[in-house]
């Protein structure tokens, strides 16, 4: 089958390397960076699409690894140029960490432009991403799934199929909403111990095998002391992220204090000019004396 990708950047580019690597034909892509999308495309040898229409053209399957909701949408439904122009037929695979609802909207559109959807939900990085170990939580039909299941194993060790349009969404929220807490309890164990003079280095080797330990300890610690916060998952997408979880938690008039509280965290962060700092660049924040932010750890 021939293959196309919507969004390329960090984790999109890194999927569509992976599958270029396996053998399979990545045919067309398309990015709002048209210098990105042209890059990309003369590496692996395939077209860089102007239109989005272009790419369902030359494509049979379409992964699409957009920002957020209102993209996700825009690349569906715009008028004009939109994914769904003469899509019968095709399977389109949204990896993206969008609003349940968004997923189920979509499906009811291309079902009446004749084609199918799928959810692929990403649990893990780029490294995962460009390895072909990702963490695949899937939602629709079981027929899309099939279709889909022999190129969803080459990118991820680890694929789930959770039921109906919206499922693999509502699971993804909920695991970037605890990472996401953890990310920001870590930072704040730390920025503690730092400020109590104690060795963060055997701290964290106390926490590693207490109670304290999480992946997040593994994954991001050592980021923390060291102001390394090169992207790998931004603040401002765990802001998102958690506000996906929280407006979920409100439509069924639950309150999540620690969530809140994180993405307050996140907004600040955003507020601050450091929302394309890796989510580990929470530290910035909870850290003595990182509070003014002198771009020296950017």
């Amino acid at each position: 089958m021939n293959i196309g990708f919507v969004g390329v950047g960090r984790m999109g580019a890194n999927m569509a390397r992976r599958l270029k690597d396996r053998h399979l034909q990545v045919t067309a892509i398309y990015d709002t960076n048209r210098k990105v999308a042209t890059a990309l495309a003369a590496e692996l040898g395939c077209a860089a699409c102007q239109n989005l229409s272009e790419v369902t053209a030359e494509s049979d399957v379409i992964f699409t690894v957009v920002t957020d909701d209102d993209a996700m949408r825009e690349i569906f439904t715009a008028s004009g140029d939109n994914l769904l122009v003469n899509a019968r037929g095709k399977l389109f695979i949204n990896c993206a960490t969008v609003s349940p609802q968004v997923h189920v909207d979509l499906e009811k559109l291309a079902q009446k432009a004749g084609a199918q959807t799928l959810e692929a939900c990403m649990a893990s990085s780029i490294t995962q991403a460009r390895e072909g170990s990702l963490y695949l939580m899937c939602a629709g039909t079981e027929d899309g799934f099939r279709k889909a299941e022999p190129i969803l194993k080459e990118l991820g060790s680890t694929i789930r199929f959770t039921g109906r349009a919206g499922e693999a969404a509502k699971v993804k929220a909920l695991v970037n909403m605890v990472m996401n807490i953890n990310t920001a309890g870590l930072a704040e164990g730390l920025g503690l111990g730092a400020a109590l003079g104690l060795d963060l280095k055997a701290l964290s080797e106390v926490f590693g095998q207490t109670g304290a330990a999480s992946r997040v300890l593994e994954t991001d610690g050592e980021d923390m002391q060291n102001r390394e916060h090169t992207c790998f998952f931004s603040a401002a997408h765990a802001a998102k992220d958690s506000g996906i979880a929280l407006e979920l938690a409100r439509s069924l008039g639950l309150d999540l204090p620690l969530a809140r509280a994180t993405k307050k965290q996140y907004d600040q962060m955003i507020a601050e000019g450091l929302g394309e700092l890796d989510k580990s660049g929470i530290a910035e924040l909870t850290f003595k004396d990182r509070h003014k932010h002198s771009g020296d750890h950017v």
